[in-house]
């Protein structure tokens, strides 16, 4: 037992790449026993995390279980993890979405060995995201996430499609959609390595908790490379801002998402809207705001409008959509903006009790979405299963033949809409009142993003109509078949949290809290 506490941290983290490692010694062949042993494993990280969850103390502020060992010692880079309230709720999600994933990916059967691996590979990317203390460390594990969501669109999206590049050549969607995935996080990765070498080099240390002290504290008047601290300061907080805001997405760089969760498939999506978009706000959270306050508070209205542009341009994209994907895909978009809206609010008024609130509002909703929008794209898969198409004007009136379905659909389409009761409301409404206390533009942002929130309710009520009501369409009487055990056995862990948490959610935000105080 003195063992698994001293190293839990590294056990929740490597215990996946363990078991794609098993797998990768398992016969092909033998892929009913491949199925099981990737699902078993994602088991043993999340029992791992649900005691790291009990164990962990809420009123501290400061890192725990905290884990250092010699890496890279000639550029003084070391092997240093902890957990706060923050990473704990996403450590929470990570390996949740997982085990669910996995589950909802029991059909799959091409190169079953390749695919289970790859989200387990995936999954140790995700968490060292979520648990490195060292900023090296951060984007050694922030590159290992990219790798196989890559494979995974690329090899086994969707097989439907034809994209025309210039000069009229035509590459298949799914090859499309990936290296414009790829493209896209490595143009804002390369920035941010730049700037990390840059910070290391300056601070003499890539530890977190001393760059925090160090890199903060510089001598205002003095020069790095020649220029101002200012000046330099400036260009790094860009530089990582660029690449978060690329992984969220924040509009304008969310063009790579639809085609991505267009092109994934269901379980590529529901990680992907889960867990990745989610690495790009914890980018802003552990490391722009601590690293950089000055500049957070100088361009926190830059980052506070292209939120409401996202709030607002994604709901509208999303009501304009016929493919029942691609309306869920933009609504991610729709969603994180409240994410970036207050992490904004909070960049501004740093310290005060509005800030505060926002940021756990923040916090909060980067959790409810991962487990709204995976509910979301796996339903979408599941009817997709059984029709072969996203196209909404296929559907209607298709709640009486699958009536336990239905009932599912409007559930989740609520707690992501945000109804009173259901998870999405409570952290909307803590960044829309702790964002709405802030200075005088705050305000205006908060009123403008209520727009975006309208046409929330107007795509969701699009979707549900139709697809569950309305004319039944006759070509499904007799061809449809109703949600089966497995797939409600992936849907009820995420149902429950979506109720748990809008009825109490006083549970995850006491967690929450005590690491967002601290932040300041």
């Amino acid at each position: 037992m003195e063992f698994i506490e001293s190293n839990l941290l590294s056990l929740i983290l490597f215990s996946p790449l363990a078991v794609a490692l098993v797998i990768a010694l398992l016969p092909a062949k033998e892929k009913t026993l491949i199925r099981w042993v990737a699902l078993i494993g994602s088991l043993i990280t999340l029992t791992l995390s649900l005691y790291l969850w009990f164990s962990f103390n809420p009123n501290w502020q400061v890192f725990q279980f905290e884990e250092v060992r010699v890496w890279y010692d000639a550029i003084h880079s070391s092997y240093h993890v902890g957990v706060d309230g923050i990473s704990l709720a996403m450590v929470l999600l990570t390996t949740l979405l997982t085990p669910l994933v996995l589950l909802a990916s029991f059909k799959i059967d091409d190169r079953v060995k390749a695919y289970m691996a790859l989200f387990l590979i995936l999954e140790t990317g995700m968490l060292g995201v979520f648990l490195s203390l060292d900023l090296l460390l951060f984007f050694v594990f922030w590159e290992i996430g990219l790798v196989p969501m890559f494979f995974l669109i690329n090899q086994w999206g969707s097989e439907k499609g034809e994209r025309e590049l210039w000069g009229g050549i035509k590459v298949p969607a799914r090859a499309y959609a990936s290296f414009k995935f790829m493209i896209y996080t490595m143009a804002g990765s390369l920035g941010l390595l730049l700037a990390i070498q840059l910070i290391g080099i300056v601070g003499a240390t890539f530890d977190l908790p001393l760059l925090f002290e160090r890199w903060t504290s510089l001598d205002p008047h003095s020069t790095i490379i020649g220029l101002p601290v200012g000046t330099v300061k400036t260009i790094a907080f860009w530089a990582f801002a660029i690449a978060f805001a690329l992984k969220v997405p924040v509009w304008p760089f969310h063009t790579w998402l639809p085609d991505a969760h267009t092109e994934a498939p269901t379980a590529g999506s529901m990680i992907l809207a889960g867990v990745l978009l989610k690495l790009g706000a914890y980018g802003f959270l552990r490391l722009v705001l601590p690293l950089y306050p000055e500049q957070a508070r100088q361009y926190s209205g830059v980052l506070a409008f292209l939120a409401v542009l996202s709030i607002i341009f994604g709901a509208l994209s999303s009501f304009g959509q016929t493919d029942f994907k691609r309306l869920v895909a933009y609504s991610s978009v729709n969603h994180m903006g409240f994410v970036v809206l207050g992490i904004a609010a909070a960049a501004f008024a740093q310290g005060t009790e509005s800030a505060t609130i926002a940021m756990n509002g923040a916090v909060l909703q980067m959790f409810n979405h991962g487990l709204s929008a995976a509910g979301m794209f796996f339903l979408v898969g599941v009817i997709y299963e059984r029709t072969h198409t996203r196209d909404l004007n296929q559907f209607g009136g298709l709640f009486p033949l699958v009536p336990v379905y239905g009932g599912i659909l409007i559930f989740t389409s609520m707690a992501s809409l945000g109804l009173p009761g259901l998870n999405g409301f409570v952290s909307e409404f803590l960044v829309v009142r702790g964002t709405w206390g802030v200075g005088w533009a705050f305000p205006t942002f908060t009123a403008l993003a209520m727009i975006g929130l309208f046409f929330t309710g107007a795509y969701i009520l699009k979707g549900i109509k139709m697809v569950l009501h309305g004319p039944l369409n006759e070509k499904w009487v007799g061809h449809l078949s109703e949600i089966n055990t497995r797939e409600i056995i992936v849907m009820a862990p995420l149902m429950v949290l979506m109720l748990v948490t809008g009825v109490w959610p006083a549970w995850i935000l006491v967690v929450i809290n005590k690491a967002v105080t601290a932040l300041f």
